[in-house]
C-alpha cells in the first residue's frame, strides 16, 4: 500500500485567514523586503524577494507572494501604483469585437447580474491583455470602483494596479482570487475580486476574463465557483458560434468538393474541417500563427505539401499527394536530420513552435501542456522515461499513461523529430528555447515543479535556456578571484537539478 506520509505533516489550516492578518501578512512581507534590501542591496534579486517570516508565522500564498515579489522587482510604490491611460471609444469598439466576447456579454449580464435583488457586486470583462472591456454592477458600488481607476477601458494588469483577481487570472490562466490586503496596492483593501480566465474553444487561446468583485467584508465563499461557471458558460457560448459558422462554411463547400478532382478539404480560418472529399477528413489542421499564404505550396503536418486557396472565411486545402500512400504528412528520420526546432515561451500567453528543415519550414501554437512537454525535452537532450517525465510534470512517477498519450499527440506532426526510449529529441535536430526577459514569466501558467525548479534556476543565473547566449558578466573590482565567472552553458550537468530527475537521483518535486 502506498504510504502517504501524511503523520509528518503539520495539521493544515482549515479556516481561511481574516482581512486583519492578510494585513499584518502584506505589512511585515513588504517591511521585510525592504529591510533586506536596504542591508544587502545586492542580493535583492528573485531568488532572495521572497516573504521571510519564521516558524508558525502565516505567509502569503505561492501566487500571491510570487506576484508581490515580482513587484518589489518592478519597483511599484504600494500606495500610488502607476498611471494607466484608458482605452478612447472607437479602440475600446475595436478591442470587444476583436475579443469576441461581446457575443456572450448579454448572457452573462443576465445570469451573474440579478436586476430584482442587486448584490453588492461589480461584473467585468476584461481580454488577454487585460483591458477592462465592459463592467455593470450595483450602482453605489461603481462609484466606489471609479475612485480606485476600476472603470471600462483601463488597463488591469499588475505592472500598473498591483495583484488583482484579473491580471492573475490571465497570469496563471485557472480562476483566481484576491482578497482584501492579498491586493498588492493598499488602496484595494477593502475589496475582494475573483476572476476566470476564457479561451477560445477554436484556437485555445486565451481570449479575456470573467471578474467578479465586492466588499471585501462582504464576502460570499461561492464567488469563486460561479465565477469558473460563467467563464466556462461564455466558452460554451463562443463554441455555439464557431458550430454555427462551420456548418455554414460548410453549405458553401459541398458543391465545391463536388467538382474538385482528387482529395481535398476546406477548413475554416483555426483550421477545423467543414468538409472533405478523397481522403479522411482530420478534425483539426495546425494553423501558423502568421497564417498562410494563398495559392502557395505549403507543408501541413499529417497532410504533407499542400495547395492553399481562400475560400469565403476558410481555406480550400488540396494535397500535392496522397499522405496515405506514402507517410508524407509525417516527419520522417531522413526529413528530421539537420532539422532546426526552435521553441519560442517569449510570450507568456502564446507558446509557439519553429521547425525548418528538409520537410519545409512550418510553425503553430503550442498547448499549455505541449509547451511544458517540449521545454523538458529541450533541457535534457539526454532523454527521460515516461515516469522522469511524469515526476517532472506532475510530482507523481505514477501518472505514465497521461504523458504516454501526450507524447504521441506530439508524434503525429513531429514524427522523427521526436525519439522515444527514452523520449528525446532526435540527436541530429538542433533545439533551441526562446525565454521571456523576467524568468518568472515562463510559462507563468504551469505549476510542474520542473518549471518551477527551472525559473528559480534563471532568476539565480546558474543555469540558461538551450541556445541562448552567454551573459555578459558585470565588471568587478580588481583582484576579485570570480571575475569572468558565467552561468553553465546548458548542458547535461548544468540542467541535472531543474530537468525531468532519475530515479537515483534527488526526489524533490518542487521549486
Amino acid at each position: 500500500m502506498r504510504q502517504t506520509g501524511r503523520q509528518s505533516r503539520r495539521p493544515e489550516r482549515r479556516t481561511p485567514p481574516t482581512a486583519a492578518e492578510l494585513a499584518k501578512v502584506h505589512e511585515r512581507t513588504l517591511a521585510d523586503a525592504a529591510a533586506r534590501e536596504l542591508a544587502l542591496p545586492e542580493t535583492g534579486g528573485p531568488g532572495s524577494s521572497g516573504g521571510a517570516g519564521g516558524p508558525g508565522l502565516l505567509e502569503p500564498r505561492p501566487e500571491i507572494g510570487d506576484s508581490w515579489a515580482r513587484l518589489r522587482r518592478l519597483g511599484l510604490d504600494p500606495d500610488a501604483g502607476a498611471a494607466t491611460a484608458l482605452l478612447g471609444p472607437a479602440e475600446l469598439e475595436q478591442r470587444r469585437r476583436a475579443s469576441g466576447l461581446d457575443t456572450v456579454m448579454p448572457v452573462l449580464r443576465e445570469t451573474l447580474l440579478d436586476t430584482a435583488d442587486p448584490a453588492p457586486l461589480i461584473l467585468a470583462i476584461a481580454d488577454a491583455e487585460g483591458h477592462v472591456l465592459w463592467q455593470d454592477g450595483e450602482r453605489g458600488l461603481r462609484r466606489s470602483a471609479d475612485r480606485i481607476g476600476f472603470v471600462t477601458g483601463a488597463r488591469w494588469i499588475e505592472e500598473s494596479v498591483g495583484t488583482n483577481g484579473i491580471a492573475v487570472a490571465l497570469r496563471a490562466q485557472r480562476p483566481m482570487h484576491v482578497h482584501s490586503a492579498e491586493h498588492y496596492l493598499r488602496s484595494h483593501h477593502t475589496w475582494t475580486c475573483v476572476a476566470a480566465p476564457v479561451h477560445d474553444p477554436a484556437t485555445g487561446r486565451l481570449v479575456g476574463a470573467i471578474n467578479l468583485s465586492g466588499p471585501a467584508h462582504n464576502v460570499r465563499p461561492f464567488l469563486l465557483q460561479l465565477t469558473a461557471t460563467a467563464a466556462r458558460l461564455a466558452e460554451t457560448e463562443l463554441r455555439a458560434h464557431r458550430l454555427e459558422a462551420l456548418h455554414q462554411l460548410r453549405t458553401l463547400a459541398a458543391p465545391l468538393l463536388a467538382r474538385v478532382g482528387g482529395p481535398a478539404l476546406v477548413v475554416d480560418a483555426a483550421g477545423w474541417t467543414a468538409a472533405a472529399a478523397g481522403l479522411p477528413p482530420p478534425s483539426r489542421l495546425r494553423v501558423p500563427s502568421e497564417g498562410w499564404v494563398p495559392a502557395a505550396v505549403h507543408w501541413v503536418p499529417g497532410l504533407g505539401e499542400c495547395v492553399l486557396e481562400p475560400l469565403a472565411d476558410g481555406w480550400l486545402v488540396r494535397p500535392v499527394r496522397s499522405p496515405e500512400a506514402d507517410g508524407a504528412g509525417t516527419v520522417s528520420a531522413e526529413q528530421a536530420e539537420g532539422a532546426r526546432l526552435r521553441l519560442d515561451l517569449r510570450r507568456p500567453d502564446r507558446p509557439e513552435l519553429y521547425v525548418r528543415g528538409a520537410a519545409d519550414s512550418w510553425s503553430h501554437p503550442l498547448s499549455p501542456r505541449h509547451a511544458e512537454l517540449l521545454l523538458l525535452l529541450a533541457t535534457s537532450r539526454e532523454g527521460s522515461t515516461a515516469a522522469q517525465l511524469a515526476e517532472a510534470l506532475f510530482g507523481d512517477a505514477g501518472r505514465t499513461v497521461t504523458i504516454r498519450a501526450e507524447l504521441s499527440r506530439l508524434r503525429r506532426y513531429l514524427g522523427g523529430l521526436l525519439a522515444h526510449r527514452p523520449y528525446r529529441f532526435a540527436d541530429s535536430v538542433l533545439v533551441t528555447v526562446d525565454g521571456p526577459e523576467d524568468p518568472y514569466d515562463l510559462l507563468p501558467a504551469s505549476t510542474a515543479p520542473a518549471v518551477r525548479r527551472l525559473r528559480a534556476g534563471l532568476a539565480a543565473g546558474t543555469v540558461r535556456l538551450p541556445g541562448a547566449a552567454a551573459p555578459v558578466p558585470a565588471p568587478r573590482p580588481a583582484g576579485d578571484g570570480t571575475a569572468g565567472a558565467q552561468p553553465p552553458a546548458s548542458s547535461v550537468a548544468s540542467w541535472s537539478s531543474v530537468g525531468p530527475q532519475s530515479r537515483s537521483s534527488s526526489t524533490e518535486t518542487s521549486a
